[in-house]
């Protein structure tokens, strides 16, 4: 985690950004982060 200032919230995988409260004006919803993850998880 990298702390910040502003009410910025955003969400990053291996420099990707998963979710950005800046970009989606919102907070996310419940779940909606660990979908989001899960989604980019390679299948085995």
């Amino acid at each position: 985690m990298i702390p910040s200032g502003g009410g910025v919230f955003e969400v990053t995988l291996e420099d990707r950004v998963v979710y950005s409260k800046r970009q989606t004006g919102r907070h996310a919803r419940p779940g909606e982060i660990l979908s989001l993850l899960r989604a980019l998880r390679p299948e085995t």
